[in-house]
């Protein structure tokens, strides 16, 4: 609720600013709408839907996925008819005041009851190690995924329409569009992992499979300058870096039972480093040397996630029984 109403002040504030101070607190203020929705959402679907859990959460990274596909598209078509850019927080805003309106009224489970016996089955318990993980080994392998992971698409949602714009000649419209494929790879990368994960593929696999295949993707986007083919690359990008970090997040939960809300803030905590540092690391780097080396230093991230989750994957089967 807090973030929803933080997050109106920030849509309504940003467009209406006539100064750079003044966008700046609006700034700030998304970033702490975005923390608080962070905290909230996902922990009130696990206590509203004990049973579907992972279903419920999955369903969170694919209404992201659906919004970042649907806004750029949405962008294009106010600036191709010359409509106050505003419009595009003036909508946006609209929905989070009716779904805030509507959530005022919706009852929510006490988070303090106790679990029902079949909620509880799912929480992992002392007797599923062989030894004890160690919050230093494995804990801080997850917790520095939990940086590179986000790293891995967050440097590409930033960086991708200027590639477009600048390297590939792309106009600035239809460079921003790179973004929608990439979501909706993004969005296809979570329906796959809602039908197969546990089933067919487990999140330690992912995990490794997810940033090898963008450390293959990112080199051929940077060396085969075709904006048709850009289009499928970015799809494939968007498909391998979503999901990674709520996997991370899931084997640290499994790990360290016992202190789950703390221990994934940790991962969070470094994933929000990420969005502070990547910028200011990949703006210097632009500006001194242009965007190919940008996506190269994405590409050293894929391979340090790679390395990361292989090596948590070995240490996932020697702590953990069968």
């Amino acid at each position: 609720m807090a973030g929803a109403f933080i997050y109106l002040i920030f849509l309504i504030g940003i467009p209406l600013s006539t100064n750079y101070t003044a966008a700046f607190i609006f700034a700030i203020c998304a970033g702490i709408a975005n923390s608080f929705l962070d905290s909230g959402t996902y922990p009130a679907l696990i206590e509203g839907f004990p049973k579907n859990a992972r279903s419920a959460t999955v369903l969170i990274k694919a209404f992201v996925s659906i919004g970042a596909a649907v806004l750029p598209f949405f962008i294009a078509f106010v600036a191709d008819r010359h409509l106050f850019y505003g419009w595009t927080f003036f909508v946006p805003r609209i929905i989070f005041f009716l779904n805030r309106f509507f959530l005022l009224k919706v009852p929510f489970p006490n988070h303090k009851q106790k679990e029902d016996g079949e909620a509880a089955e799912a929480v992992p318990s002392e007797n599923q190690f062989k030894t004890q993980p160690s919050i230093w080994r494995e804990g801080l392998a997850i917790i520095i995924l939990g940086f590179t992971s986000t790293a891995l698409f967050m440097l590409v949602q930033v960086w991708l329409p200027k590639f477009g714009q600048s390297v590939l000649g792309m106009p600035e419209v239809q460079a921003v569009t790179l973004l929608s494929y990439y979501s909706i790879g993004s969005l296809v990368s979570v329906i796959l992992l809602a039908v197969l994960l546990n089933r067919v593929i487990k999140p330690i696999t992912v995990m490794v499979l997810y940033p090898a295949i963008a450390a293959v993707a990112l080199p051929a986007l940077i060396s085969i300058h075709q904006p048709a083919v850009s289009i499928i690359i970015s799809f494939v990008i968007g498909l391998s870096t979503a999901g990674i970090l709520q996997l991370a997040m899931t084997v640290m939960a499994i790990l360290f039972p016992k202190n789950k809300g703390t221990i994934t803030s940790f991962v969070n905590i470094a994933s929000s480093l990420s969005f502070i540092v990547i910028p200011l690391v990949t703006g210097a780097i632009s500006k001194a040397a242009g965007l190919t080396p940008v996506f190269l230093l994405d590409i050293g991230i894929a391979i340090v996630s790679v390395l990361l989750a292989l090596f948590i994957g070995i240490r996932f089967k020697q702590v953990m029984k069968a």
